[in-house]
């Protein structure tokens, strides 16, 4: 299913701090969280991230590919940043290493992959370089990767340089299923913004949210979702992002109203749930419903366990009159997706199995 089109656009970023910069206005939020469902670019992805070949496998013309597109081309964009990397850092210490890490889709939790990169080595690095080596152990699940990410994140922020390298990684990351892996793309995104992340940041931002500047406006609408993820104003995070999505004095176009949601969904708190069912339920757009839909069943950073909290509303969708076919066919994938559940399209069926799991849950 088509969504909105989020996907990174290779620009050149002018750093800037607190309120008194505003980011160039070429800027677009980043990354492409892909479509809801089995089929999905989410699911898609990391079936073929498990699956994918070893480097010594690529040469094989017969090879088949990935069946969905998008997941190709992200376990492309990992093997071409190791490859760079590879080139760029040849005779030195890192690159053994990169060499196994282009074998990270299978043997991502191998004892070398896993070897934690002397400090000293990395540190010679310049700090885009050292965000792109971290990002590539942590998108492969190396151990200690993320850690190391958090530890040098404060050292980066405003130092790093905006490329197409960390823009790719960390579209990369923040579709991976491991939480602390999009948490570190989050604070990776937030260095390289400049952003500093405290309550001026974010006032800054919600001002900007009201600009008459389209790029400026969903810009803002989503650093604000990475702010209020790491803890920044989170309650005014969530009150300025779902006033846009839902007040009032409701943004007119539905692009402006998805980035709403993709910035709740990165916020990843329970209050985030009502307003991206209402979105769900209410937006004109099929476009902001389906985001709506995916942010609930499987993007963004709310946890399981926040997410099943919408299962009877969506069983409740999932049959409503006031909706059409395709939201009905949304809120199903949703529940398939939240619980691990296979069952038919049909309501009484999720009804069925909510009340008995409720029952095994007393």
């Amino acid at each position: 299913m088509p969504g909105p089109d989020t996907r990174a656009e290779d620009v050149s970023v002018t750093h800037w701090h607190g309120s008194s910069q505003l980011p160039d206005a070429r800027l677009q939020p980043t990354p492409d969280y892909g479509t809801l469902g089995p089929n999905s670019d989410v699911a898609q992805f990391h079936a073929a991230y498990r699956s994918a070949p070893s480097a010594d496998d690529v040469s094989n013309r017969g090879q088949r590919a990935p069946g969905n597109l998008r997941a190709f081309h992200l376990l492309a964009i990992v093997g071409g940043v190791v490859g760079a990397l590879v080139a760029s850092t040849s005779g030195t210490p890192f690159h053994s290493w990169e060499k196994i890490a282009a074998r990270f889709a299978r043997h991502g939790n191998s004892p070398v992959a896993s070897a934690k990169l002397s400090e000293r080595d990395l540190d010679r690095q310049q700090p885009e370089r050292q965000a792109e080596i971290l990002l590539t152990r942590a998108v492969s699940r190396s151990d200690g990767a993320t850690d190391q990410i958090q530890s040098h994140i404060e050292g980066w922020r405003g130092k790093l340089k905006w490329n197409p390298q960390l823009s790719q990684l960390t579209t990369v990351a923040l579709n991976s299923a491991d939480e602390n892996v999009r948490a570190s793309a989050i604070e990776v995104q937030l260095a390289a913004y400049g952003l500093k992340k405290s309550d001026s940041t974010v006032e800054a931002q919600v001002r900007q949210a009201d600009s008459s500047t389209h790029a400026q406006k969903i810009w803002a609408l989503w650093t604000l979702g990475l702010l209020g993820n790491r803890g920044i104003e989170t309650d005014r995070v969530v009150q300025v992002l779902s006033a846009h999505l839902l007040g009032a004095g409701r943004d007119s176009d539905a692009d402006t109203r998805g980035w709403a949601v993709e910035g709740l969904a990165l916020v990843g708190t329970t209050s985030t749930i009502a307003p991206l069912l209402k979105a769900l339920h209410d937006d004109p757009s099929a476009l902001v419903r389906e985001r709506a839909a995916c942010s609930l069943a499987e993007s963004g950073m709310l946890t399981r366990e926040q997410r099943l909290t919408a299962v009877p509303q969506l069983i409740h969708y999932s049959d409503d009159p006031a909706l059409d076919a395709q939201t009905h066919a949304w809120a199903f994938q949703a529940l398939a997706d939240i619980t691990q559940q296979r069952l038919p399209n049909d309501p009484a069926a999720w009804r069925v199995w909510y009340q008995n799991a409720v029952a095994v849950g007393q």
